[in-house]
């Protein structure tokens, strides 16, 4: 299985999109500061995640999630835990 996910930096209140295969590790490197992309948006929060069955489609789906149309998608998902 392949992950697409998404986490919450409570920083500066962002999202990152990213994929992974081992979600667990994946995210304790975000949070550990090994990935320099996030690493001076710590902490982080994994706020959503989807399963994929095959790399091709987790890449797809990160591709469209980083778009304003996969944003917006994301936002309407987590608009409950957003706002409390």
């Amino acid at each position: 299985m392949y992950y697409v996910y998404v986490l919450l930096s409570k920083t500066d209140k962002k999202f990152y999109t990213g994929f992974t295969k081992d979600l667990n590790n994946r995210f304790e490197a975000h949070n550990a500061g090994l990935v320099k992309s996030t690493k001076e948006r710590r902490p982080l929060i994994l706020v959503y995640y989807e399963a994929c069955l095959s790399q091709a489609d987790a890449t797809k789906r990160e591709k469209y999630l980083k778009t304003y149309w996969g944003k917006h998608y994301i936002k309407n998902r987590l608009k409950t835990y957003l706002t409390g």
